[in-house]
């Protein structure tokens, strides 16, 4: 399995490249009144309006600087619909196998991390976004 790697804050995060449809550099945001707290608002990619989600708080990673250090933009499609989240930085895609995931004891608090991948210099947190965006 292919997975892409980003950074939101100090960590480093994966999800499936089978999920993700372009990825872009952090763009204009349009707010929206009234939207739940994890919308950051929309933003228009080639003539299409899509939603921007904010991954660090769905991962209840919010903090006051987030903000600031996005850099990029991952276009997602999640049940046929294609939403955003941005992230401070894409790294890399690499080849996981997924025996190698490790998976975590069933943990009722973070049912949308999928496993961790266990590098020699690094540990990935691996979102399971399709449960991650189920709220």
């Amino acid at each position: 399995m292919q997975v892409i790697v980003f950074n939101l804050g100090n960590e480093q995060f994966a999800v499936e490249t089978s999920k993700i449809q372009t990825i872009t550099d952090v763009m204009k945001v349009i707010r929206v009144p009234k939207a739940p707290t994890y919308i950051k608002g929309l933003i228009n990619l080639r003539g299409s309006i899509l939603s921007l989600l904010d991954i660090k708080m769905l991962l209840g990673m919010y903090d006051d600087n987030s903000e600031n250090d996005a850099k990029n933009i991952i276009i997602l499609k999640v049940n046929d619909e294609q939403v955003g989240i941005s992230v401070d930085e894409v790294h890399e895609v690499i080849n996981a196998d997924e025996k190698t995931i490790q998976k975590l004891s069933d943990d009722k608090n973070q049912p949308f991390i999928k496993g961790i991948l266990n590098f020699a210099d690094r540990i990935v947190t691996l979102i399971d976004i399709d449960k991650l965006l189920e709220n």
